[in-house]
């Protein structure tokens, strides 16, 4: 029978049991310090970006009793707990004279506490974490489920409706306008026939065909660029000052399709058994195609000339209808006929349609311009449909789709209380004005926006850059580098520097960026694109270390597995390997993106501006980031920077750093269902 000692001696020396608890006890002391020490941070940051400190009693009692109590009943209503509730009145209750009593000692004998009333403690104390506990525990229940995953839509169709703002501030409407018209549309078409046509050599055409329209859509205003191409025919006399001349865009693109075109018309009457006729219709298609293509180039014919003179060009608002609206109403249509039955499918798509166009034009009664509300309510409405349909089939929680009218709810009697209660509200930094409008001098007219739309812009080129580059070499280094010889030394070369590069200081990255992005390749300083390639460069080595852990965790029974079914190389990687291994590709992505989004040192080291006042409208435009907007806040003389405007950024940033993170959760939990 084993007797448990104090300490015992063993092969390894001697152990302590009492130096095992004291080291157990230490690091939880450790980590709940940290925390602790972060919270009290976040709860300032909060306090400042809101002003809660100006807050008054009246105010934040008003909204406790509208807002907040109903939130924590319909979380108990879900979870259906008797001793979840009462130990969740006895927290509220009991915590009210805890922390008021605390306080006023404190207050009295020790010293004032900075920053905070009472009132302010026993929200940040007492009423967050019970309501966070509490509604953690509803949303586990169907219920609460439903609840929670409705308001997960409005607001993830909300964050969505802003990324499509900033896309289209970023890229002008017109340029997409044409894009979509000239290259998205055909190149559908293409791939369509194709399908149905595997034979065919119509998707052959398909990149040509977007790279033309491409070219077309590169200046809106004038997308008709004429490619000049210089002849030499100096050895005919009198040929050399007319032959030299220039070919149209609008030729080239139309020429491109008429290929396609041609085969489309052959096709056509090969089907009613005529060969031979189809022959030369093809050839005739063809011949008129390009002919048609050249004489309209040649006479300067352009379909942005054409729409200009005989109808009105579309503004943004018809932009975005057609080429947003309607696409992704009939994609949401038609995967509803897959999934429910023609009718839903037809249901859905007038209700998208409606809520959408008729909406988004009604939304001018509140100062919302149609351009800026069709954006939000397309991104609202098709994901929030398709759950509400979901939760109709299933007909279990339903009660749950009040929560978000029952917070709206809270949130309009609140303030109609206030109101005429004569309440004054606290002046918040973080208003819809703080997100909208650019810099100023005056702390209380500062905005964010230019800021916001900058990071957002970097921070979506540097994770297609990071996830192209750092998955690509990962998958190298793990399946085709070899590991003897000198390949195998060059291999070991390679780990053992990136390695060491995930330890090099951030402002090290800077000067490479300045050297070569900026200086040798010219792409120019505090550019979108220099400042993405740089936080590339920055992340790569944790991205590339991270994805070799993710394949290198994937079994090598599976790979022998795809061998013995015949499998090549690449086809195990692509089928096997990979779908495995993209969970932890993607957590190491988020990682990495959570650095490379509060970097400030590379952004001044590659001359990214202190401020602007326009938001980038291209990825060679000068730009700003968030951090460097409140780096040069935070040293600012006038305190209202240091402290009001300083806090908003913050949160505003983390905001931003949580709904990117969600986001690549969301794509990692569907590759995790999937597999």
């Amino acid at each position: 029978m084993g007797v448990e000692h104090e300490h015992e001696q063993t092969n390894f020396g001697q152990v302590s049991r009492i130096r095992g608890k004291i080291f157990e006890k230490l690091s939880l002391g450790a980590s709940v310090f940290g925390i602790l020490m972060l919270a009290v941070l976040l709860v300032y940051v909060v306090v400042d970006a809101f002003n809660l400190s100006s807050a008054s009693p009246e105010w934040l009692l008003t909204y406790f009793i509208t807002l907040v109590v109903p939130f924590i009943g319909f979380c108990l209503y879900s979870a259906n707990d008797p001793k979840l509730t009462k130990q969740a009145v006895l927290a509220l209750g009991g915590g009210l004279p805890a922390i008021a009593g605390t306080y006023i000692g404190v207050e009295a004998f020790i010293r004032p506490v900075p920053g905070l009333t009472w009132q302010l403690i026993y929200l940040f104390t007492v009423v967050v974490p019970v309501t966070a506990y509490v509604g953690f525990a509803g949303s586990r229940e169907p219920v609460g489920r439903v609840g929670f995953g409705l308001l997960g839509r409005l607001v993830g169709g909300t964050a969505l409706g802003f990324m499509f703002l900033i896309l289209f501030v970023v890229f002008e409407p017109q340029a997409w306008f044409w894009a979509y018209t000239l290259g998205f549309l055909p190149a559908v078409g293409m791939l369509a026939y194709s399908r149905r046509q595997p034979k065919s050599i119509v998707s052959v055409f398909f990149a040509p065909g977007l790279i033309a329209a491409s070219i077309l859509a590169v200046k809106p205003d004038d997308p008709f660029i004429t490619i000049r191409i210089p002849l030499d025919y100096s050895f005919l006399p009198y040929a050399a000052d007319w032959i030299e001349g220039t070919i149209s865009a609008v030729t080239i693109y139309l020429a491109v399709l008429s290929v396609p075109a041609a085969i489309v018309v052959k096709r056509a009457i090969e089907r009613r058994r005529r060969t031979r006729q189809a022959q030369i219709g093809g050839i005739l298609a063809l011949v008129v195609g390009v002919t048609a293509s050249i004489g309209i180039g040649v006479a300067g014919f352009a379909p942005e000339l054409i729409l200009t003179n005989y109808a009105d060009y579309p503004g943004d608002w018809g932009i975005y209808v057609w080429s947003l609206v309607i696409p992704l109403t009939l994609a949401s249509a038609g995967l509803t006929a897959l999934q429910v039955s023609r009718k839903a499918a037809r249901q859905t798509g007038v209700i998208i349609l409606f809520v959408t166009v008729v909406g988004s034009q009604a939304a001018t009664v509140v100062g919302i311009s149609p351009k800026t509300a069709v954006l939000f309510l397309l991104a609202v409405s098709i994901p929030t449909l398709s759950f509400l349909r979901q939760v109709a089939k299933r007909q279990n929680g339903v009660i749950g789709v009040v929560l978000p009218v029952l917070l709206a709810g809270g949130v309009i009697i609140g303030a109609v209380i206030v109101d005429i209660w004569g309440v004054t509200p606290p002046d918040i930094w973080l208003n819809w004005s703080f997100l909208t409008a650019g810099p100023s001098a005056t702390p209380e007219l500062a905005g964010f926006y230019p800021a916001i739309v900058g990071s957002v812009l970097l921070i979506s080129l540097v994770a297609v850059f990071s996830f192209v580059l750092g998955v690509g070499t990962a998958v190298f280094l793990e399946e085709y580098a070899p590991d003897t010889g000198l390949g195998g030394k060059v291999t070991r070369i390679l780990q053992i520097n990136i390695a060491n590069l995930a330890a090099v200081p951030s402002v090290v990255y800077g000067l490479l960026g300045l050297g070569l992005f900026a200086n040798l390749l010219g792409f120019g300083l505090g550019t979108a694109i220099t400042g993405a390639l740089t936080l590339t460069l920055l992340i790569l080595p944790i991205s590339i270390v991270s994805a070799q852990e993710a394949i290198r965790a994937v079994p090598d029974s599976m790979r022998n597995g795809s061998y013995a079914m015949g499998a090549t190389r690449w086809q195990t990687t692509k089928n096997v390997v990979l779908p495995e291994a993209i969970q932890g590709i993607l957590t190491g992505m988020i990682l990495s993106l959570g650095r490379a989004i509060g970097e400030t040192a590379p952004l001044i080291m590659i001359g990214f501006p202190n401020s602007i006042f326009n938001p980038p409208s291209g990825i060679l435009e000068t730009t700003t980031a968030m951090p460097m907007q409140i780096y040069v806040w935070s040293s600012s003389v006038k305190s209202g920077f240091r402290y009001g405007a300083v806090a908003a950024g913050v949160v505003t940033l983390l905001i931003v750093l949580l709904l990117m993170n969600a986001t690549a959760i969301i794509i990692r939990n569907r590759y995790q269902r999937d597999a």
